[in-house]
Formats: C-alpha cells, sequence, structure tokens
C-alpha cells in the first residue's frame, strides 16, 4: 500500500465494471458515448485508471491510435467523489505519456469538458486535422470514436455542442 490517494496503473478486465459505473453518469447525460461491454473488453489495453490503496477505481480514461501520429483520448471519466483533487489532471499526463511511447505527435479529444482541455494544452479546430487521403482510410472504419473524429453526419447526434481539440506532444507536457 501507499500513502498517495491513488496510483495510475493499466486497466485489466475486471476493471470493465467500474469503467461501466464510471462513465454511465455522463452516458445519460450525453457527454460520452457508450460502449457495448464488448467494446470495453476489447479497449482494455487502452484504458488505464486510477486507484485508491484500498482497490477502489475511481477514475479511467484510453488513448485510442487513430492514424500513424494522431490518436485520441478517450471516456476520460472521474468518480465525482474525487472530483477537483487533480484526478484527471493526473489520468490526462498518464495518457498524453502513453501516446508519447506510442509515438503519436497529436492528440484529439471531443469534449464538453473544454476549459480543462484548454489548461492541458489542447486548442480548439475544426476541420483538416488529416488529409484527404487519410480521411478516405478511415472513412471505412466502424469504429464509432473514429466516425465522430471525422464529423460523419451518421454520429451528429453524439457530437452535438462538443468541441473538437487538439494538442501537439511536440511541446513539453503540462506541469503538475
Amino acid at each position: 500500500m501507499t500513502d498517495e490517494p491513488f496510483t495510475i496503473r493499466r486497466a485489466r478486465t475486471g476493471d470493465v465494471d467500474r469503467i461501466e459505473a464510471l462513465v454511465a453518469p455522463l452516458v445519460a447525460k450525453r457527454i460520452l458515448l457508450g460502449k457495448d461491454r464488448a467494446v470495453l473488453f476489447g479497449a482494455v489495453p487502452e484504458f488505464r485508471v486510477a486507484e485508491t490503496p484500498d482497490g477502489g477505481v475511481i477514475a479511467c480514461g484510453a488513448v485510442h491510435v487513430i492514424w500513424e501520429e494522431l490518436g485520441e483520448v478517450r471516456t476520460l471519466a472521474v468518480d465525482p467523489l474525487w472530483r477537483k483533487q487533480r484526478v484527471g489532471h493526473a489520468m490526462l499526463q498518464r495518457l498524453e505519456a502513453e501516446a508519447r511511447e506510442l509515438g503519436l505527435t497529436r492528440l484529439f479529444c471531443l469534449t464538453f469538458e473544454v476549459d480543462f482541455f484548454t489548461a492541458h494544452g489542447f486548442t480548439a479546430v475544426s476541420d483538416g486535422i488529416v488529409g484527404p487521403d487519410v480521411y478516405a482510410e478511415l472513412a471505412r472504419s466502424g469504429d464509432e470514436g473514429v466516425a465522430e473524429f471525422l464529423d460523419l453526419a451518421r454520429v451528429k447526434p453524439n457530437t452535438l455542442g462538443n468541441t473538437r481539440m487538439l494538442k501537439s506532444l511536440e511541446t513539453p507536457a503540462v506541469p503538475a
């Protein structure tokens, strides 16, 4: 055990129930896109969780590789009892470090939490994140998150009100 209030670790299959519980209220409010259990289990390697010393999972987040140098921060959620305690900040820093290890140089997010992501170096963007050739390749993907990234008409109800944001990982990370 540690004296720290939480640690961040790679998610395990046993964390899926807690990830679902963290995300459910945000899905109900249409802040996050819901994911089927099969999708969550398939995405376990992308997820990191914040865990208390007693083993409670209090936050989750994932980095999904979209293209060669481009990834997306997905499903970043913090237990309401732990908000304003820098758990989200620590999780995003960890996800950015993971993205760098994967060789990504840009991170995308689609979010209602504009102030949070702006404070971490993301800026609002519109079109032109990828060129037309890459866009055409990505348009063939069945991944709903990629469809949201591309702003395809079939996912417009999921993205209404969200802000598309991007961060260059070639700049230094935001200090703790």
